[in-house]
């Protein structure tokens, strides 16, 4: 039986200094029927003739621009038939076994439309990685946390989320998905620009009716995430401004302005926070994400209707796979730092 085609879309931007650790990992892989795709934004680097040199079987699509995350994937997908596509950053290693669970489970159910292996830290293996670890899950009012990391707690992964589990969201780092779902799911928005565009993906899924999961059997490492500056201001406005864009977009008429104004409460609880501790940097960020909203309603509301129209199920099911108490509250109020920890107050 042939085994289905799997392109390994590894997007690159002036990464010299990775590629030679990626696509020797990539080359290990014990999965046959694999093509490995380079998609370069624009690197002013030696990244092409680098992989030209020293990776022939690479096939190379080169952007003239640097059109950031989105369009780099919505445009490397339009090179390949495969069944299948992972999205991998250029500072990853993977195991050679990585790819096989993977595809099992995704030939096991067609609604599984993507999946996401188990993401480690490549400077210490022991330790989950900050942008995707065991996989993403969201609470209520919209706010992303990962089992094994919420917020700046990093937990080192001692087995405890090696189950297969339906996840809300697949990190971008490395993410496995059906073709055919992704270009039917109107793919990536580019208009997010840094920050959840992953994640605004995958609820669309959701509305499709489709399912994620992840698979800890399947092990990649990352580099990246461990170094992202937690406090800049870009990532403080990127991560504010594409909640909120995010919610506007794939809530349901019933829960639009509840939950739209308990996240705009927290924010506004963030700024006030940031006055009293002279973190004027966070106040200021959201504020300026605030503006870029009111400045983009008529943008907003296009989404809007655009993701509307596809919708399938309603938000009972959306809720129904998202963490029903506020992770904000949880993890600042009550202290509970860990995934596992969470799953208690639910019990309470």
């Amino acid at each position: 039986m042939s085994l289905p085609e799997v392109a390994v879309i590894v997007l690159n931007y002036n990464g010299t200094q990775f590629l030679k650790n990626c696509f020797d990992s990539l080359r290990k892989t014990t999965y046959r029927s694999m093509q490995m795709i380079m998609y370069d934004n624009n690197s002013t680097d030696q990244s092409i003739s680098f992989v030209q040199q020293n990776y022939p079987e690479v096939k190379i699509v080169r952007s003239f621009i640097n059109g950031g995350y989105s369009r780099a994937y919505n445009e490397a997908v339009k090179h390949t038939d495969a069944k299948y596509a992972v999205f991998l950053n250029n500072d990853v290693e993977v195991h050679s076994g990585w790819l096989e669970p993977l595809v099992t489970l995704a030939q096991s159910d067609e609604k599984i439309a993507a999946l996401q292996p188990k993401l480690l830290w490549l400077i210490d293996k022991t330790r989950f990685e900050y942008a995707g670890s065991a996989g993403g899950e969201m609470d209520k009012y919209g706010y992303p946390f990962l089992r094994g990391r919420i917020f700046s707690t990093i937990e080192f992964d001692e087995g405890q989320y090696d189950d297969v589990k339906e996840i809300f969201w697949a990190s971008g780092a490395a993410l496995f998905i059906r073709t055919d779902v992704f270009r039917n799911c109107l793919a990536l928005d580019e208009t997010f620009v840094h920050h959840m565009e992953e994640i605004d993906m995958c609820w669309r899924i959701h509305l499709l009716g489709y399912k994620i999961k992840v698979v800890p059997e399947s092990i990649v490492y990352h580099y990246g995430g461990a170094t992202i500056i937690s406090d800049s201001f870009k990532k403080m406005y990127w991560n504010h401004r594409n909640s909120m864009f995010m919610l506007f977009k794939n809530l349901d008429d019933r829960n639009f302005f509840y939950i739209l104004f308990r996240h705009y409460l927290f924010d506004i609880a963030a700024v006030i926070h940031s006055v009293y501790t002279f973190a004027f940097k966070r106040g200021i960020a959201i504020i300026y994400a605030y503006l870029w909203l009111l400045v983009n309603i008529p943008l907003l509301y296009k989404k809007r209707r655009e993701v509307q129209k596809l919708r399938c199920v309603n938000d009972d099911v959306i809720f129904e796979k998202l963490f029903p108490k506020s992770v904000v509250y949880q993890y600042f109020i009550k202290g509970r730092k860990t995934y596992n920890s969470l799953l208690k107050a639910l019990k309470k």
